[in-house]
């Protein structure tokens, strides 16, 4: 019980991706979470209104169950599979955390000064939510993909569009981290 409890290593999450990936290259299908919200918006008529979702979504219906499995996955993870302890922070980011406001870094899986009701709520918090909310549809509709897409299915068939892109994700999230998140806060 105390391994499945555990983050599994590298040498046996690793291969698994792989598995999945090799049989859905050879199958000629791709993955990401991003195409799910257009094949959901494509089956609830967004296509009489815009004709990016104008394309056959019956053929994206077996991606839908990435989207099953992501949420009936985390469901049983979080209620049946968590022993409710959370990842140590290193003390240099508690720090940080602390510095720009926030009182109980690490003893939470996500900080409540961004993500309780009270904190939603708010001119700021809603701001927040509904900013961050355009640019993360707006980035992944420009890049072509969300991070998932083009890290996983993108890299592993080697296109360098999706090379780029990850590349961007990343420098994305140094700057946010790093110089717009201690604005923020």
């Amino acid at each position: 019980m105390d391994y499945i409890l555990s983050p599994w290593p590298w040498f046996v999450s690793g291969p698994l991706i792989a598995i999945v990936m090799a049989l859905l290259l050879y199958f000629g299908k791709t993955f990401g979470m991003s195409s799910n919200l257009r094949t959901m918006c494509s089956i609830i008529g967004a296509d009489k209104f815009a004709d990016f979702f104008k394309f056959d979504w019956k053929s994206q219906l077996w991606n839908l169950t990435v989207v099953a499995g992501a949420v009936i996955g985390g469901f049983i993870a979080t209620h049946y599979l968590s022993d409710d302890s959370i990842t140590d922070l290193n003390p240099a980011t508690v720090a940080e955390l602390q510095q720009m406001g926030f009182e109980n870094p690490g003893k939470t899986l996500v900080p409540n000064e961004m993500f309780d009701l009270e904190a939603i709520s708010s001119f700021k918090g809603l701001a927040l939510l509904i900013i961050g909310g355009l640019l993360v549809g707006f980035g992944t509709r420009y890049a072509g993909g969300c991070t998932s897409g083009h890290a996983i299915t993108g890299l592993s068939s080697l296109q360098k569009p999706s090379l780029i892109a990850v590349i961007g994700f990343f420098v994305g999230g140094l700057i946010m981290t790093n110089l717009i998140l201690p604005l923020i806060f």
